[in-house]
């Protein structure tokens, strides 16, 4: 994104944040949840990540279910974050810089609705903000083909089985992990270089 359109998110932001030090929370849906779980880790401002299902329509899913394709679920991680260090549209510049908005229920050769980019908002804020910097990313042809991330109103949260969470860590050099993870979590960190943990640098 260039200069100017940060600028105009950031006076978008300032109408819709309710930044009055409690912890907030996002639901994000970027393709694989081993990827975003990995990249948001090391950002700045984010309390905690957790990977899960949402936008389905049965309660409780399991893996073995959602990879069918069959419950309408979304393989996503809800982010536990302070908006005194990081805002919602800072999240949404990592999440939109990390995974492509373009592909139809896919990413790379993850196929299936499962992988879907979506953002399921918390509040009419999250929802305007979304829709804005979607707008803008269209309005300066960021990427070449449109962005097909569905905008929907959070409903429910299924939390994904324990074999899932911090698994990039647990799992480095698992080929998925070292040929389709690591690349984005480098990217994150070479690009977002200011927005790193102390941790993690």
């Amino acid at each position: 994104m260039n200069y100017m359109v940060l600028t105009l998110i950031l006076l978008l932001m300032n109408g819709f944040s309710d930044n009055d030090g409690r912890f907030e929370k996002a639901t994000l849906g970027g393709g694989c949840f081993w990827c975003t779980e990995a990249v948001y880790l090391q950002m700045k401002g984010i309390e905690k990540v957790v990977p899960g299902y949402s936008g389905g329509h049965i309660k409780n899913p399991a893996y073995r279910e959602v990879t069918t394709g069959r419950t309408g679920h979304a393989e996503v991680v809800q982010l536990t974050f302070d908006p005194d260090v990081v805002s919602f549209k800072e999240i949404l510049e990592v999440f939109f810089a990390t995974h492509d908005p373009t592909t139809l229920n896919r990413q790379g050769n993850d196929v299936g609705t499962q992988y879907r980019s979506a953002v399921f908002y918390h509040n009419e804020g999250q929802k305007q903000v979304a829709q804005k910097v979607i707008e803008l990313l269209e309005k300066e042809k960021v990427y070449d083909d449109p962005v097909v991330t569905e905008v929907t109103p959070f409903s429910a949260f299924y939390l994904a089985e324990d074999y899932h969470h911090n698994y990039f860590a647990r799992n480095r050099y698992q080929p998925y992990c070292q040929f389709v993870v690591a690349p984005k979590v480098d990217k994150f960190k070479k690009v977002f270089k200011d927005k790193l943990k102390e941790e993690t640098k």
